[in-house]
């Protein structure tokens, strides 16, 4: 059946739904599943994409410095229900943006202060500009950065919602990072390899990728007029003044997936332990109570982003957005996920024993097309086994 899977990706491919593709699964017991297709860059016939293919992994960077702060949590030198300020005391200067008086914004004080669970649970208030025109707004006024600049500048942006309101996508786990590095008196590289990538094996992820990596990494394709993939010069800040732990890392789907088989594992992945059985079932759990995952959100930069419309029935644990609900002929609910803005996206099912991940690399985020490729490779994942 490995040949139905194989076929999904090199339709997409053919169909020019994406420039390129890399997937990958694993139950508990190893590798399931490997395949690739299309060139590293589009036009660029011989060098194609591998399980080894360099990817800026984006937002999965998330997971992994969640993981991080939890390491602190289990060494009891976090508490999850501390104030951020506690540990970061600047970021009680942040206040609510309400609105705007001409290019003036309104900004005013939050109701409560924002805990370092709410940050985990993108609930604290902080917002990205892609998925909230507010801080479109407030950046141009401003003339403040996204984070992708990598400029500690970034965190000056106000909230958009008092502090434990709503879910609210954003720059909530690049102010985690700070807290682990509070935390753990070190930096969050440091932390990093030394609680997460070293112990597990993961010996090419990185925040920064070395020139040998960088030369044979997949580049940031964009769709010209003509409707055909080009490669971009976009690239993250290769000397950034912080280390972004809401999207800094690159990883290749073959290191990646230590990750993903070590949260399969309640925490442990070759006989090596990172967390414990207990704070893993913790973060497949519901965590922002009668809160949920907005169903739809709309774009506020089509350049980035087109709109994300899951649907309803998710929920938010700790680093992981959750299904409720079975998916007919794929994951089961209670199973985690998420994605990084370059069009990864990765999920683990501890109820069938799955994990899988697929890549390519890309802008706008989640395109239809490239959603009904991630959907079709799961499906023909689960019925293959």
């Amino acid at each position: 059946m490995s040949t139905s899977i194989d076929k999904v990706l090199q339709d997409a491919v053919d169909a020019g739904d994406v420039p390129n593709v890399v997937a990958i699964a694993a139950d508990r017991n190893g590798v399931i599943y490997e395949g690739a297709a299309g060139p590293r860059v589009a036009g660029v016939e011989g060098d194609l994409v591998t399980i080894d293919t360099h990817f800026r992994i984006m937002s999965m960077t998330k997971m992994v410095a969640t993981t991080a702060a939890l390491q602190q949590v289990e060494n009891g030198n976090l508490d999850l229900d501390a104030p951020v300020e506690d540990y970061r005391p600047e970021f009680a200067d942040l206040q609510v943006l309400e609105g705007f008086d001409g290019d003036t914004p309104r900004l005013r004080a939050p109701k409560s202060r924002a805990t370092v669970r709410q940050l985990v649970t993108h609930t604290a208030g902080l917002a990205y500009w892609f998925w909230n025109a507010d801080m479109v707004r407030w950046e141009s006024v401003t003339g403040t950065p996204n984070v992708l600049s990598g400029s500690n500048v970034i965190f000056t942006a106000p909230l958009v919602a008092d502090p434990g309101t709503r879910f609210e996508y954003g720059i909530n786990t690049d102010w985690l990072g700070k807290v682990v590095e509070a935390a753990s008196g070190t930096t969050l590289d440091v932390a990093v390899k030394e609680g997460i990538t070293g112990p597990l094996g993961m010996d090419v992820t990185a925040f920064l990728m070395d020139d040998d990596q960088r030369s044979t990494s997949v580049p940031v394709h964009l769709k010209g007029d003509d409707g055909a993939w080009a490669p971009s010069e976009i690239e993250l800040n290769q000397a950034p003044e912080y280390w972004a732990a809401g999207h800094g890392l690159h990883s290749t789907p073959r290191d990646y997936l230590k990750f993903q088989r070590a949260l399969l594992g309640g925490g442990e992945f070759d006989g090596t332990r990172i967390l414990q059985q207990s704070t893993v079932d913790a973060a497949f759990q519901n965590q922002i109570g009668d809160l949920d995952f907005p169903a739809s959100i709309p774009t506020a930069d089509p350049a980035t982003t087109f709109g994300f419309n899951p649907g309803p029935g998710y929920k938010w644990g700790y680093g992981l957005l959750l299904n409720t609900n079975d998916v007919p002929g794929a994951r089961k609910a209670g199973s985690g996920a998420w994605a990084g803005l370059l069009n990864t996206h990765f999920w683990v099912d501890p109820t069938s024993g799955i994990t899988g991940a697929i890549y390519t690399q890309f802008l706008p985020f989640v395109p239809e097309e490239a959603m009904t490729m991630y959907a079709d490779f799961e499906k023909a994942l689960y019925a293959s086994l």
